[in-house]
């Protein structure tokens, strides 16, 4: 099952750095189109549907990798013990909003399928596409949010190799 998640967490982030190839490349052909006099429709659109998927898609790569911006000022302070049951009680905290996030970005995509919302860009892309990989993301991120509390729950340190957060 770890190996499973692992890779789970690394294909998210891959998909997250191809997303943000396209959002390079959305920019440079419009830049260059424009440059041209050639319009192409809905590459604006394209490029912020790329940037959005891969903000969510990177979310969970980011957080195991340890990159996530966390404050530490408190946990630093405080003995290893108390230190251990605050980073869990935040990770527990963090579950009840990614798992609210993943809820509402799934809803999200039903309801723009079913209500069949269209962008307003020259594009006309049905919302829902887009919006699946910020479902994905977000749920993948759930996991990974459950994963690592489970994970210290359990006593097994962080799984990033940060210096701020380590239990004797």
């Amino acid at each position: 099952m770890r190996r499973f998640l692992d890779k789970l967490y690394l294909v998210s982030g891959g998909l997250a750095a191809i997303f943000t190839v396209g959002v390079l490349v959305a920019v440079t052909l419009s830049i260059a189109t424009r440059q041209l006099g050639v319009h192409i429709g809905g590459l604006d659109a394209y490029a912020g549907y790329s940037m959005a998927a891969a903000g969510f898609l990177a979310l969970a790569h980011t957080f195991k990798s340890g990159e996530h911006i966390r404050v530490t000022l408190v946990l630093s302070a405080l003995p290893s013990k108390g230190r251990m049951r605050l980073d869990i009680f935040a990770l527990l905290v963090a579950c009840l909003i990614v798992g609210n996030l993943c809820w509402f970005s799934f809803k999200l995509v039903l309801d723009s399928y079913a209500y069949n919302d269209i962008s307003t860009s020259d594009d006309a892309t049905p919302l829902w596409i887009p919006q699946i990989a910020m479902a994905v993301g977000s749920l993948i991120f759930f996991i990974a949010v459950v994963d690592e509390t489970i994970r210290r729950v359990k006593g097994i340190p962080e799984t990033a190799h940060s210096e701020e957060t380590h239990y004797e």
